[in-house]
């Protein structure tokens, strides 16, 4: 590829759909022009991302190189994706003619400014530059400081709390966010959510629950999403005995269970996940699976089995099709919901009334999303699950992330085989 005098060779695998790529980022070739391709290596190159670190260096004479092409528009959210890498890299003087830059042409543009700063300070923080981000902090506290707009207060307060969260200092978050009551701006649940979140990956549980208190101080109940952060929490220290006390919480509060919420729980069982990632055979119903495990990740399954209505959001029954979709869920996930299912439609089938579906499918992805894209566990996992309990279900020749069948034989197998 050429841009003006650089020329840079793509690997191969940044543009193959079967190569490893990190999601979100999209294939990166999707037009063979010289301005598609390189805004394209250049946004690969600047994210934290990036599958190939190594190429980094060359992001600073690319972006260079860009910015002196006729049809380039100038974009200060790369600049702020810039500067990281080059503090990194040690070339401090070069990040602070890019930021001087950038505040020299927005200086008069208040709100355009505190979101370069937000951007930059974010950007910092995801990439751990500990330089650039104590410099981005000190630029947007004093823009904050000194501003009079509410608007440029609650921006960069909220981006103050999240990065100092991402940056492992969870109570210095906090003190911000007394900062912000003291100047007359009312926290979201956005900030609050973001300090409970950082005890909570810090494992200062006594403070990640301080906090739930503190939110329903103010006025915000606890929700799902607030709920999966505890939830993660505990299991990323494998606390869990506390988990079991909050799910049942979530129960008596009527607080819905998400696809994440038994992600979270599950991904944190060791036994559930030796099952599903050794694939040298499963317990094939649900109490049979309570039966083998320990006694904290029984609970933890009975509990999501029982308060639980995620089977019925993921499940679509009617004459023609009886269709199951795993979409988003982890293995250990996927492996319950299965069990789940398989017991639901058993107890479906075996009423003379029920109408059998013409066709049931199980929807399971063909890796799009995957960390290594192609290939998808939970495909990997279901798969191994039908040749164990020999499935008639097979994979749908039309869409290789389906298994399908006539309902009729799988009807008759499940009231055969699995008695």
């Amino acid at each position: 590829m050429v841009i003006g005098i650089l020329t840079l060779t793509i690997p191969s695998s940044w543009n193959h759909r079967r190569r490893h790529c990190l999601r979100p980022t999209p294939p990166l070739i999707k037009s063979s022009s010289p301005k598609s391709i390189a805004l394209n290596a250049l946004s690969h190159l600047l994210s934290p991302r990036n599958s190939h670190p190594h190429l980094s260096a060359i992001a600073f004479p690319l972006y260079t190189k860009i910015s002196e092409a006729s049809w380039y528009n100038w974009n200060p959210k790369l600049v702020a994706d810039l500067v990281p890498l080059l503090d990194i890299q040690g070339k401090h003087d070069e990040s602070q003619a890019l930021i001087s830059q950038v505040v020299s042409k927005l200086k008069f543009k208040e709100r355009d400014l505190v979101q370069f700063y937000c951007n930059l300070i974010e950007s910092c923080s995801k990439h751990e530059s500990k330089q650039g981000f104590n410099d981005a902090y000190g630029y947007l506290s004093e823009l904050v400081n000194n501003s009079s707009s509410m608007y440029v207060k609650k921006q960069g307060y909220k981006s103050m709390v999240s990065s100092l969260c991402e940056m492992g200092q969870p109570n210095e978050a906090e003190n911000v966010v007394e900062d912000m009551i003291k100047n007359g701006v009312k926290p979201s649940l956005f900030e609050l959510r973001f300090v409970l979140y950082g005890y909570g990956k810090m494992g200062f549980f006594e403070d990640m629950e301080r906090m739930v208190k503190k939110m329903e101080i103010e006025g915000f109940g606890v929700d799902t999403i607030s709920s999966n952060m505890i939830l993660s929490s505990y299991g990323a220290y494998n606390a869990l005995p506390k988990m079991v006390p909050w799910l049942q919480k979530m129960k008596a509060l009527e607080i819905p269970f998400s696809i994440r919420t038994y992600n979270c729980v599950l991904n944190s069982c060791p036994m559930i996940m030796s099952f599903v990632r050794g694939l040298g055979g499963f317990p094939v119903s649900v109490s049979e699976l309570v039966n083998v495990l320990d006694e904290d990740e029984a609970l933890l399954v009975k509990e999501l089995v029982e308060s639980s209505s995620l089977l019925d959001e993921a499940m679509e029954w009617d004459d023609l099709e009886l269709k199951l979709d795993l979409h988003g869920m982890h293995s250990g996930s996927a492996y319950l919901i299965m069990l789940q299912w398989i017991k639901e439609m058993k107890s479906r089938f075996r009423v003379e009334e029920c109408v059998v579906p013409a066709q049931i499918t199980v929807v399971c992805g063909t890796g799009k999303h995957s960390s290594v894209r192609g290939e998808s566990p939970v495909k990997t996992l279901i798969k191994a699950m039908m040749v164990q309990m020999k499935s008639p279900m097979r994979i749908d020749r039309k869409n290789i992330g389906c298994f399908i069948a006539k309902g009729q034989v799988v009807r008759n197998w499940l009231i055969q085989s699995l008695d």
